[in-house]
């Protein structure tokens, strides 16, 4: 059986997956229990079909479709929402199980685009047995997206000029920005907030099971993507024949308040930035641009930390060129940490930075600061809003912020004013449906859990508390970096994970798989 991935493939598939801002709003303590209409797993799923077509632009390998969902669950005959779906054919049609529907994350990620830019990848993580099959959420993409403006140029005087706040003044004029944007968003979007919670979508996914002909489904979560999974499996239990998360949310945290996801979401990024700068010391000079400069590498990353965040320093060569502000810099660090192959580049524009040019890295921080970058982190706050909303109003800025900078210095302002913020203030999503608990249960069949050691996005610990909760559950560790898995590649995982899928058939516990590269590699 072929590799789940060549090297090319996985750049597909990384490529597909991570969008500028990927909050795995774990991604992102034990959550009060959902409301009883939450509990119910209907789907009224028999009604539901997808008449499949060609794709725009076309794809001579992908079909595409529309699904039809009632936008409120408890109203199963009154107003819908199309879902767009794509399907890509099984590549040994022979021997097809079925369908494998898969999740990117986000929240508020493309499925569509997941399976359009790593089909063939996924269709290899199935032994080529399943048609792949992915789709956007609710709220997200091509599926009625959660909107905030009437139109492109009124969201860009909005955001435009915007990067992540770092002084009080910074901080307290982003504060009545949220409380505008919450405001605009409940004006534009209307009662589609109130019907885009995790358990909207499970519900929507169940119908999509059931479209594609499936008696029990087969479901891949990356990231946010495994809370949906822990929520179909809290409320359609009986209806998996295989789940497998990769990149594991504490679901329990991530319900219980915009606070807490906060806190948790943040926590395990400087963790895994002393092993960057660790590695890097080991690494040497030939491997790593930030050492050997007659200092140790951690002395030259806290020196240009606290140079930026004293003053900006010139970006002379970024287009435009500009200065590189500490909210710059910090945001600039939040896709590097995820990728293990792109650190001798990180480390790099690090060094380049800490020569007085901090081009680079404005560069690469610009992407999540454009109003369209904005814009996708309201639809993730859309979503883990209604999921777990805030407890303290945004006016309490400075104790918030407080408390997700000490949890993570690196992302803790970055999460806290993308996602946070809009939570607490006065967000007009309002929703009884969502599912927040109990997480604690035993699932009918095997579940399998896979986690970087390193991962700075969804942390080790959370996918052990996972593993804990869920029991028939087990928790497959890659000893390595990055977010999910994949970006660390290894044929151990490779082999674990198509054996799982096609044969039901789960590592024993404790397995530890190891990469095959390392993030320093010695040049050729």
């Amino acid at each position: 059986m072929s590799r789940a991935g060549s090297a090319g493939g996985r750049r597909r598939v990384r490529s597909a997956a991570l969008a500028v801002c990927v909050v795995a709003a774990s991604v992102v303590g034990v959550a009060t229990a959902g409301p009883a209409a939450a509990s119910s797993g209907r789907s009224g799923s028999d009604t539901h079909r997808i008449a499949w077509g060609p794709c725009d632009p076309p794809d001579a390998d992908l079909q595409c479709g529309t699904l039809a969902v009632p936008l409120d669950w408890d109203r199963p005959r009154g107003k819908t929402l199309d879902l767009a779906v794509v399907r890509r054919a099984a590549s040994d049609p022979g021997r097809r199980i079925g369908s494998m529907l898969v999740n990117p994350g986000g929240p508020g990620q493309s499925g569509v685009d997941l399976v359009r830019g790593g089909g063939e990848d996924f269709d290899r993580w199935g032994g080529g047995r399943f048609d792949i099959v992915g789709w956007d959420p609710r709220g997200t993409n091509r599926s009625s997206p959660v909107d905030c403006f009437t139109s492109d140029a009124a969201r860009d005087r909005f955001w435009g000029g915007r990067t992540i706040p770092t002084t009080a003044e910074e901080s307290r004029a982003y504060q009545r920005k949220a409380v505008e944007l919450a405001r605009r968003c409940g004006q534009v979007s209307g009662d589609l907030l109130d019907h885009i919670s995790t358990a909207d979508t499970v519900r929507d996914l169940d119908a999509l099971r059931a479209a594609v002909g499936d008696r029990k489904i087969t479901y891949v979560g990356l990231s946010y993507g495994t809370v949906i999974g822990q929520t179909y499996l809290a409320l359609f239990p009986g209806n998996v024949r295989a789940m497998l998360l990769d990149g594991l949310v504490d679901a329990a945290k991530y319900t219980t308040d915009a606070e807490t996801r906060t806190a948790n979401d943040v926590a395990f990024a400087d963790t895994v930035f002393d092993r960057f700068v660790a590695l890097c010391q080991e690494a040497g000079k030939a491997r790593c641009a930030l050492a050997g400069n007659g200092e140790s590498v951690r002395s030259r990353v806290d020196r240009l930390f606290a140079r930026i965040k004293k003053s900006p320093i010139p970006a002379p060569h970024a287009d435009p060129p500009g200065a590189l502000q500490y909210g710059d810099l910090l945001t600039a660090t939040f896709n590097p940490l995820r990728l293990p192959s792109e650190w001798p580049q990180f480390a790099k524009d690090l060094e380049a930075a800490a020569g007085g040019d901090g081009s680079a890295l404005l560069t690469n921080a610009r992407p999540m600061t454009t109003p369209a970058g904005f814009a996708g982190a309201t639809v993730s706050s859309a979503i883990s809003c209604v999921d777990g909303p805030a407890s303290t109003p945004s006016r309490a800025w400075p104790a918030a912020l407080d408390r997700f900078t000490d949890s993570g210095k690196l992302w803790g302002p970055v999460l806290g004013w993308w996602l946070w913020a809009p939570c607490a203030s006065n967000w007009p999503g309002r929703t009884d449906d969502a599912y927040r608990g109990p997480w604690a249960f035993t699932a009918e069949v095997p579940i399998l859990l896979i986690n970087n050691t390193f991962d700075p996005a969804t942390s080790y610990p959370n996918a052990q508390a996972t593993e804990k909760r869920i029991g028939n559950s087990t928790l497959l560790t890659n000893n390595g970096y990055g977010h999910p898995t994949y970006q660390d590649p290894s044929v151990c995982i490779d082999r674990a994970r198509t054996r799982y899928l096609v044969d039901l058939v789960t590592p024993p516990k404790g397995t530890v798989c190891r990469p095959d590269t390392t993030p320093f590699p010695t040049p050729p």
